[in-house]
């Protein structure tokens, strides 16, 4: 299987006349918020973006001023019109058009949410999902976010890249437990990726949610490319997580099967 994997965004490295520094200054304000952040004042804004105070009060008063930032005098909130910006990018990518229909048909078929999504940094992005009951405590939808190293997609996807870049993508991550189960080692993790990789599929058993199991395969292209991961999650019920395995694989890999002829 191809070690290669697209990802949702390459960050260019290189500067020059043809590049606008202010647009670049609000796009790195705009990533300071997020599930953990959702209220920032211009000191929380200035120390994690590293711009200075007079810099990020502009860039956060710009986006009060058109829309996409609430301001109560102290903290900055983003508004629903930032979702504009991720939707519309990611409805621009012909992945998630062709794989829901698969998605929605799956999700009829074994009664679980499922979901496709992309490596992006430290995390894996929800391209597409199909949702059945809810498993989780969090809401899941297209441009949702969670980390790589502990989710059964993220693992599939980190085992396509070369060990010693997934391995710098683990490192870099916020290995905080989420759960009693949470594999926080580098060296385990990276062997639970390999292992992954090895099998092709993936299976975490409670690590991001009490309750939660969840099995991923890749989604490879009609090149042998591995372009993004799709996976079911259910509830926790049975008394082990590779129950899955027979239950759950075998549609997934159907579908797997069918989206390479199309991808």
């Amino acid at each position: 299987m191809s070690r290669s994997v697209v990802r949702m965004a390459n960050k260019p490295t290189n500067k020059s006349s043809d590049t606008i520094s202010s647009l670049a200054k609000g796009l790195r304000v705009l990533e300071c918020f997020g599930a953990k952040t959702p209220k920032l004042s211009i000191t929380d804004v200035s120390k994690a973006t590293g711009l200075d105070r007079a810099t990020s009060r502009r860039c956060l008063l710009t986006l009060h001023a058109e829309g996409y930032a609430d301001y109560d005098g102290k903290f900055f909130t983003l508004t629903p019109r930032t979702l504009r910006l991720g939707m519309g990018a990611i409805s621009a990518l012909p992945l998630p058009q062709i794989v829901q229909p698969w998605l929605d048909q799956l999700t009829e078929q074994i009664g679980q949410s499922c979901s496709v999504s992309i490596l992006d940094g430290t995390e894996i992005v929800y391209l597409a999902r199909a949702a059945q009951k809810r498993v989780m405590s969090i809401g899941l939808m297209p441009g949702s976010r969670l980390p790589a190293h502990c989710t059964s997609m993220g693992r599939i996807l980190l085992g396509a890249l070369p060990a010693e870049e997934a391995r710098a993508i683990v490192e870099a991550s916020d290995l905080s437990p989420r759960t009693r189960f949470s594999v926080t080692d580098p060296d385990e993790i990276m062997k639970r990726i390999g292992e992954a990789h090895t099998q092709g599929y993936a299976i975490i058993d409670q690590e991001v949610e009490i309750g939660l199991r969840s099995i991923a395969v890749p989604l490879v292209d009609g090149h042998g490319r591995i372009i993004a991961a799709l996976n079911t999650g259910m509830a926790a019920t049975q008394d082990k997580a590779q129950a899955m395995v027979p239950t759950y694989l075998p549609k997934l890999l159907k579908v797997q099967s069918g989206l390479r002829r199309v991808l």
